[in-house]
């Protein structure tokens, strides 16, 4: 029987995707992976009240989860079975103000270079009409 850990991380990613395996902090925030291939992925959510900040609006914590997760795992696809990783910087920039009527969110993270310790990957929050709402830069150690 073939384990995750057996899996290269783009066949665990493809595993998560085809299962609809949505826990972690996927559950806890409620957005998910729609879209996979090797060097990236997009997730998709909905922020809600849930996500609010004490003024009104969606804590930038929201945006942050993310992309750092497109980030993480658009990385993750290229990885080899048993190999990891891990973020070791995360730049997020706020283009602007997230609620609840924003709809639905996607964030797309590609690999932008991996070498043998670490990688680089970035990714963009957009709404369903592609305006931008927060962007980052990710640094990540390979294990």
């Amino acid at each position: 029987m073939t384990t995750l850990s057996d899996m290269t991380g783009l066949q665990a990613l493809q595993h998560a995707l085809q299962s609809d395996t949505h826990r972690g902090i996927g559950h806890t925030m409620e957005f998910s992976l729609v879209e996979l291939e090797e060097g990236r992925v997009v997730f998709e959510g909905r922020p809600t009240e849930k996500v609010y900040n004490p003024i009104g609006t969606v804590h930038g914590g929201y945006a942050a989860t993310l992309l750092d997760s497109a980030c993480g795992c658009a990385v993750h696809s290229t990885l080899d079975a048993g190999q990891g990783y891990s973020t070791a910087e995360l730049k997020v920039a706020y283009h602007r103000a997230m609620t609840k009527d924003t709809g639905p969110v996607r964030a797309e993270g590609k690999v932008v270079t991996k070498g043998r310790r670490l990688a680089f990957a970035e990714a963009r929050l957009t709404d369903a009409a592609g305006k931008l709402y927060a962007s980052a830069t990710s640094t990540l150690i390979l294990l």
